[in-house]
């Protein structure tokens, strides 16, 4: 499994090296907003960006940070907007398609969700590329391509390493109910840890409450040895909570911060799996130019993997320098 984790990497690589845009900081627009944010540009071509990223999120700010780079170096105005809520996310769909834009990039945490709005769009003749979660229903939904990380490979992936690191009884904290990526994340490295491994769900809205939550529960079962997060921010409430309850247990994350960088430096963080979302942003930004311009559909059919890559303390000082831009 582990040999397959860098696959689908080469094709995004000119992305990663454009990087110099810092993340801004999003607000969830009311789809009967204005259309929410736009990086400045006088360019002839429109891109909506629509996430179900809920507001303040650093994760995001990094896709919408790549978006916006995109956007920049092609001379096309981007309209970012998310919302974590399918309804409003498939409302701000359908005003991106009424306000005639040339393509439209979407997250699909909730596929069947905002499957009509996607579908309806594709009909309308605006090319859709999806990014970061919804892989699975990408091409049915009639999406060009899908910018992405594979959950399972990604979850396997953990799952082998965190067994390698000697952990034997986890729990995997699910910071939002109901999303699949995050459910198969848990799922995969489940299946594949050697040890036994357990679902919690927190309140991801809420960071001071996600890390009483896993306080309560690292005090009330000291045999637990590991956490694993989902997201940079909680891999710091996870931190907070094992320094608070006394607990013995080590942190592990998917997805990366500068916060989490400086954890695994300082040895509190064991490895963090990298998806890295500026890419996501800016290659799926960059696959509706090109279909644009010139046609091209990315990934012939397939996705193209924007991760996972493992950072540990070996790597984490050259990968900090990015971090500092905004942009890993």
């Amino acid at each position: 499994m582990k040999k397959r984790i860098f696959t689908g990497l080469g094709i995004v690589t000119a992305a990663v090296l454009l990087a110099g845009c810092s993340g801004t900081g999003q607000e969830a627009t009311a789809p009967e907003g204005d259309g929410g944010a736009s990086a400045p540009s006088d360019g002839a071509r429109t891109y909506a960006v629509v996430t179900h990223a809920p507001p303040g999120d650093a994760f995001w700010d990094r896709i919408k940070a790549g978006s916006e780079q995109a956007g920049a170096d092609y001379d096309a105005t981007i309209v970012y907007n998310g919302d974590p809520d399918p309804a409003l996310q498939s409302q701000l769909i359908d005003n991106a398609v009424a306000q005639d834009v040339d393509g439209i990039v979407v997250s699909m945490a909730n596929p069947e969700g905002v499957k009509t709005s996607v579908e309806a769009a594709v009909a309308a003749g605006v090319p859709v590329v999806t990014i970061n979660a919804g892989m699975d229903e990408s091409s049915e939904y009639g999406a060009l391509t899908h910018i992405g990380q594979s959950e399972s490979v990604a979850g396997a992936a953990v799952g082998e390493r965190m067994g390698e690191e000697g952990f034997s009884n986890v729990i995997c904290v699910i910071q939002e109910a109901g999303h699949v990526g995050l459910e198969e994340r848990c799922s995969s490295a489940a299946d594949a840890f050697s040890g036994e491994m357990e679902n919690i769900i927190v309140d991801g809205r809420n960071d001071a409450e996600v890390k009483n939550t896993l306080r309560a529960k690292l005090q009330s079962d000291a045999s637990i040895d590991g956490v694993l997060a989902l997201g940079g921010q909680y891999a710091i409430d996870a931190v907070g909570a094992v320094e608070e309850s006394g607990s013995a247990a080590r942190v592990a994350t998917f997805d990366l911060s500068s916060d989490v960088l400086t954890e695994i430096l300082a040895g509190s963080v064991v490895f963090a799996v990298d998806q890295q979302p500026f890419v996501q942003g800016y290659v799926g930004v960059t696959s509706l130019y090109l279909n644009t311009i010139n046609g091209n559909i990315l990934g012939g059919g397939q996705p193209v993997y924007s991760g996972p890559a493992f950072v540990t303390s070996e790597n984490a000082e050259v990968i900090a320098e990015f971090a500092a831009n905004g942009t890993r």
